[in-house]
C-alpha cells in the first residue's frame, strides 16, 4: 500500500507572517492525519523559518501520530533532533540563503559525517532516510551508509510537468534509481514539488512507497480544503 506523508511547514509559514499563534501547525497535524494522511512532516530548519522547536517538540509527542522529521546534518540540529525523537527522520541538505531545497544531499561529500549521524538515530531505533538526486552512485553509496530508505527529490520532473516540457527521462532516471534502492532492500520514498499530475506519473512505478507532499497540498487547500486535496491525492497513489 502506498502513503501518503503530509508536509504541513507552510501552516507554520501562514502562522509566521503574523508572529501569532494560528494557525496552529499542531492543530494541522492531528487534521490531516484524521483526513487520510498516513505522515505528518516538519522540516525544522536551522533558520526556524516555519517549524520552530516548539513546533517539533509538541507534534512529535503526539502517541498515536506518526511524524517524519525533516533535518540538515548540521551537529545542534541532530542533538534536537534526537532528543525529540520522532518516529522519522529524513535527512536533507539545507542553504539558508535557499527558498526551498534545491536537490539531493551530497553522499559522497559527506559519507563520513553521514554514516555517524545515521547510526546515532539507528541505536534509538528512529527510520531514517536520505534526500537524494535520482542517480545511480547515490543508491549504492546509500546502501553503504546502511540507510533504512531514500526519498527521491522529484523537483526536476515535477517542474518538467508544469511548463509541459520532455520529462520522459527524468522520469526514467527516477524509475531506474527506485528500481536499484528497491533491489538493495533499501525503501523508496518521492517528494519534492509534486502536484496531482507528477504524482499520479510516479505512482506508476511500483517501487515507490511514500508520497512526501507539502507546497501544493497547503496552497490547494487554501481553495478546496485539507480534506478534499487529501482524499484526491489519496486515491491518485492507490491507482496502478
Amino acid at each position: 500500500m502506498k502513503r501518503l506523508g503530509v508536509n504541513i511547514d507552510h501552516v507554520a509559514t501562514l502562522r509566521n507572517a503574523r508572529g501569532e499563534k494560528h494557525p496552529d501547525p499542531f492543530y494541522a497535524s492531528k487534521f490531516v492525519t484524521k483526513h487520510g494522511a498516513d505522515s505528518v512532516t516538519i522540516h525544522l530548519r536551522e533558520d526556524r523559518r516555519h517549524i520552530n522547536d516548539f513546533d517539533a517538540k509538541k507534534i512529535c509527542s503526539q502517541k498515536k501520530l506518526l511524524v517524519n522529521l525533516e533535518i540538515s546534518m548540521n551537529s545542534e540540529i541532530v542533538k534536537k533532533a534526537l532528543s525529540i525523537s520522532p518516529n522519522f527522520i529524513c535527512l536533507v541538505p539545507e542553504n539558508r540563503k535557499e527558498i526551498t531545497t534545491e536537490g539531493g544531499l551530497n553522499l559522497k561529500a559527506n559519507k563520513k559525517k553521514l554514516k555517524t549521524i545515521i547510526q546515532k538515530f539507528k541505536k534509538k531505533k528512529i527510520r531514517t532516510s536520505l534526500f537524494i538526486d535520482a542517480n545511480v552512485n547515490d543508491i549504492l553509496i546509500s546502501k553503504e551508509l546502511d540507510v533504512d530508505c531514500i526519498e527521491i527529490h522529484t523537483g526536476k520532473l515535477a517542474n518538467l510537468v508544469k511548463s509541459k516540457k520532455n520529462f520522459k527521462s527524468e522520469l526514467q532516471r527516477i524509475k531506474k534509481s527506485a528500481i536499484l534502492a528497491n533491489k538493495l532492500g533499501i525503501e523508496v520514498h518521492a517528494g519534492h514539488g509534486l502536484d496531482y499530475k507528477s504524482t499520479q506519473l510516479l505512482t506508476k512505478i511500483n517501487e515507490i512507497k511514500e508520497f512526501n507532499i507539502g507546497h501544493f497540498i497547503v496552497g490547494e487547500a487554501l481553495f478546496f480544503s485539507f480534506s478534499k486535496v487529501i482524499k484526491k491525492f489519496k486515491k491518485i497513489i492507490k491507482k496502478k
